[in-house]
């Protein structure tokens, strides 16, 4: 298991109020360019995304099994938590506007601090926009 994926989890598990975890699956979107033959150019694109308890996850590659069952052609995982009130975790509904963000700060090329991103191995990735 990616150790940074487990102390993602750890870390969710020991707040005050409970909490969602949110995940936004996204793809590179290769641009084909022939000026620039020896750099690969693109850009990263939402592709999927999903809310989970963190009582719901086990580890990283069950999570990523999850996902390749619903689409295989994700290259990143962004990972936000939700903070629950007065003891109880947030909804589904609650995180489909938070959910929406993630995928439009993704596109908008928006500070993406504030997320943890890993690639398909579970290694922790920095992106920033161009």
């Amino acid at each position: 298991m990616s150790n940074q994926f487990k102390e993602l989890l750890d870390a969710a598990r020991k707040q005050d109020e409970p909490q969602r975890l949110l995940f936004l699956f996204a793809q590179i979107e290769k641009l084909d360019s022939k000026k620039h033959k020896q750099r690969q150019h693109g850009s990263v694109v939402p592709l999927m995304c999903v809310d989970k308890l963190p009582a719901d996850l086990t580890d990283f590659a069950a999570l990523a099994a999850e996902a390749d069952q619903v689409s295989a052609d994700w290259d990143f995982m962004l990972a936000a938590g939700l903070p629950g009130k007065n003891g109880l975790p947030p909804s589904t509904d609650d995180a489909e506007p938070h959910l929406n963000k993630m995928a439009n700060d993704l596109m908008m090329g928006a500070d993406l601090s504030r997320y943890v991103i890993f690639d398909r191995q579970g290694n922790p990735v920095a992106m920033q926009a161009n």
